[in-house]
């Protein structure tokens, strides 16, 4: 029973809208407002053409539907209207100012530089819309609930039931979207790219969702290695991709696609380290606590002290009615160096990001550049 509960737990845990997080929602909010005036536009209304598609807007229809279920499909529908982080754009926000940064290629012609609008080619701004796409796509997709661990608690079964098939629906479609916005680039080795992201995506969350079983909580789970490797497939890829895919359609050379490369992996790995941080860097008495066993401060602590002694407080933390206290277990977890660990990884990744940026030419895109990377160092 315990280990049924707890798999529940762990599994609601990492039902997130925003992969982005910092500490000072106020400086993240003007660091990314500085930066979406640099790019040209507001980068929360990328998407917004097909968000409003009458395709879509049948689907909403639907999804009005569940209002009063608790199907985590409408909390991912609340984020694309208020995202009060201004993380839901972030992808699309950082290929655009790595591609202002970059610049036009020396030895591309003077007619096509001259279709550059705010230094940037529309077709990085395409690339940049269809990575937003393919993003909020696996956002949608990953809200689906697994009907085997639905209680009565939950709500009624057809409510999510239905939910689940909006959730596959309005997913496939932004997909669909993403990937004929794709075609349309005329550019095979972008596709490639994107494509082979894809991929990584979905590899990635087959990999969280396997080590995520009950078995693995309390038994194996995975050590720092593999889970920089995992996350690198489902948080970092299509980011690290698409930047590559940036300096690709503006033809820089190799050199710049692998810095483009290197900046978007580590920011996305430091940013995934900040959230994992959050409940255990600004967790105050009194407050509710939740976090996933996945997150690399646990990761960490379990490497730390052993794979006894982390059973043995998972069992000092649970209660007399078999569910799991977190507030325990967060003690346990902040006792020892799981937490400065984690932390000093996400400024490793920072300063990654940071060094591989610095190699651009000095201007306002790339300072915006150096400012995301260190604004995830933060906490």
């Amino acid at each position: 029973m315990f280990a049924v509960t707890l798999s529940r737990l762990s599994s609601r845990g990492r039902r997130t809208l925003s992969l982005f997080s910092s500490s000072e929602p106020s400086n993240w909010s003007k660091v990314v407002s500085d930066a979406e005036k640099i790019v040209g536009y507001p980068t929360s209304f990328m998407s917004l053409r097909c968000l409003l598609s009458d395709e879509l807007s049948n689907v909403a229809m639907h999804v009005r539907k569940l209002v009063g279920t608790q199907h985590p499909l409408l909390n991912t529908a609340r984020g694309f209207v208020y995202d009060s982080k201004n993380n839901l754009q972030m992808r699309g926000l950082v290929v655009l100012l790595l591609s202002k940064a970059a610049g036009p290629c020396h030895t591309a012609s003077d007619l096509l530089a001259q279709d550059m609008v705010s230094g940037i080619y529309p077709s990085q701004r395409n690339l940049a819309e269809i990575t937003e796409l393919i993003h909020t796509a696996f956002l949608v997709h990953r809200g689906i609930v697994n009907l085997k661990e639905w209680t009565v608690s939950d709500g009624p079964l057809k409510d999510m039931q239905f939910g689940n098939k909006m959730a596959v629906l309005s997913g496939d479609f932004l997909l669909a979207n993403a990937c004929t916005g794709l075609a349309q680039l005329n550019n095979t080795k972008v596709v490639e790219l994107i494509s082979s992201a894809i991929g990584d995506l979905v590899q990635g969350i087959y990999n969280e969702n396997s080590n995520n079983t009950e078995e693995n909580i309390l038994t194996n789970g995975v050590d720092m290695a593999t889970w920089e490797e995992q996350t690198f497939l489902s948080h970092g890829a299509l980011l690290a991709k698409s930047c590559q895919a940036a300096m690709e359609l503006a033809k820089h050379d190799k050199e710049s696609q692998r810095l483009a490369y290197k900046y978007g992996k580590h920011l996305s790995l430091g940013h995934k380290l900040n959230s994992d941080l959050q409940p255990f860097v600004k967790s105050s008495a009194g407050e509710p606590v939740s976090f996933s066993f996945s997150a690399a401060p646990v990761v960490f602590h379990r490497q730390i002290v052993g794979q006894e002694r982390w059973r043995q407080q998972l069992q000092q933390a649970r209660t007399l009615t078999n569910q799991l206290d977190y507030s325990t277990l967060l003690a346990a977890v902040k006792s020892e160096k799981g937490v400065s660990s984690a932390v000093d990884l996400c400024c490793y990744h920072g300063n990654k990001a940071l060094e591989a940026i610095q190699a651009f030419p000095s201007s306002e895109a790339r300072s915006a550049l150096e400012n995301i990377a260190s604004a995830i160092t933060k906490f």
